[in-house]
């Protein structure tokens, strides 16, 4: 076998393979007797069919065999033999075969870059303060206070802001004179995504009360089926619920858990908050170091990472915003944001994966086994279904790579200078 190899980028090989014709052949004559011993020819026992017409009988079928042989076994053993790791699936191209002469062909390989590291330690960063305010804590009661609301018959009087309606609606298309389906909804009364002329129509309407009112639907509706169309709707409350909130005091705090009263709690929820910020102060001050260091680099990244890190990103961002038609200058910005995201988390992955070789981190059985406590104790299941769970999906060497890059991001902080 002779090979030629160029570096077309620092992260991209293109390698000329030739494998000789004297092993092509060998190959190519244990197929032909392999096929003629299986064929059934009228007129010949098996394996006694002259092999000129075994070959044009089955010619397609045994240059395919011997290709998908030959090709993958051959680029194997060069990869091997040249310590060369591809990223991704290898592709194939220019592939010249013909009976007696060598089998030629073309591979595109995408690789990791080597990684060559700045100074990654004393790098210094500024200290950000960590406080709470009274309005955090305020904020924080206010939201437990929401959560903690119970929704209360108001069998005698209207609806009111606030309210939750139970009604039945049926609406008749003005245009077409269909009706709609007659559904039973559950609206919060005024809520600022209800069209107007619904929150209008429907305070001060008691039980067993009906309001009939009429909808112009924009062209960009969400609901395509409304869009753009005049409906009539008949409204009938069927019941009230208003939101009935609890006072924050001694009483509320003990509800809530294991709270003395009131003082207790807000010690407690500020302890969390403070925690929280040291969080999000760890985060800031790890995104600044990578950042630094990041800097002074310049990584070229396999096209086909950042592609599949890109797409997968973006249809995370796309599940998670509502149901819309996006225009195509929208979901254009939106790819080139996703995709600069998709390049700096592969390049943070790299710096950090690399520094951990460097400073022979590791992570042991034990700390694999204290998150997967963690992870079942703030999931509330019990930590054999969540060592089931990560064992079964493969997920073990993800949460130990997790891990890694946990430690990792530990040391660069403690080793900065925090001014």
């Amino acid at each position: 076998m002779s090979e030629d190899i160029k570096n077309i980028s620092e992260c991209k090989k293109e390698i000329d393979l030739e494998i000789p014709a004297s092993e092509v052949m060998k190959e190519w004559d244990r197929l032909v007797a392999q096929y003629s011993s299986r064929a059934k020819i009228k007129g010949f026992r098996p394996g006694k069919a002259p092999k000129d017409m075994i070959k044009r009988m089955y010619y397609p079928d045994i240059q395919e065999t011997l290709i998908n042989k030959l090709v993958p076994q051959t680029l194997n053993k060069e990869l091997t033999d040249k310590k060369i790791t591809p990223v991704g699936q290898p592709v194939i191209s220019d592939l010249h075969f013909k009976e007696n002469e060598p089998l030629r062909f073309k591979v595109s390989v995408e690789i990791w870059p080597e990684i060559h590291l700045p100074k990654y330690t004393s790098i210094k960063i500024q200290k950000k303060k960590v406080s709470v305010t009274e309005k955090e804590i305020k904020d924080s009661l206010e939201e437990l206070r929401a959560k903690s609301a119970q929704y209360i018959p108001a069998e005698r009087r209207g609806v009111e802001v606030g309210d939750y309606v139970v009604a039945e609606i049926k609406g008749k298309n003005t245009k077409t004179k269909r009706f709609l389906p007659t559904e039973k909804v559950v609206i919060l009364a005024g809520h600022q995504d209800n069209e107007e002329v619904l929150n209008k129509n429907l305070i001060g309407l008691k039980p067993v009360e009906q309001t009939h009112f009429t909808i112009q639907y924009k062209n960009d509706h969400e609901n395509k089926k409304l869009a753009g169309q005049k409906i009539e709707y008949d409204l009938k409350i069927e019941s009230i619920k208003e939101k009935k909130l609890p006072d924050i005091n001694d009483d509320f705090a003990k509800d809530l858990g294991d709270y003395k009263n009131l003082k207790d709690l807000k010690t407690k929820l500020k302890e969390q908050l403070r925690e929280s910020k040291k969080g999000a102060q760890r985060r800031e001050m790890s995104e600044e170091i990578i950042g630094k260091i990041s800097e002074q680099m310049s990584l070229e990244l396999p096209e086909s990472v950042i592609e599949q890190e890109s797409n997968a990103l973006l249809n995370r961002q796309l599940s998670s915003l509502p149901q819309q038609n996006l225009s195509k200058e929208a979901l254009d910005s939106l790819r080139e944001d996703m995709r600069k995201r998709a390049v700096q988390n592969i390049q943070n992955h790299l710096i950090l994966t690399k520094i951990a070789e460097k400073e022979k981190l590791k992570v042991s059985e034990e700390e694999i086994t204290e998150e997967m406590k963690a992870i079942a104790k703030t999931h509330n299941v019990p930590l054999a279904r969540v060592v089931e769970s990560i064992n079964q999906e493969g997920q073990k060497e993800e949460l130990k790579d997790k891990l890694l890059i946990r430690k990792t991001v530990d040391f660069l902080v403690k080793s900065a200078i925090i001014e």
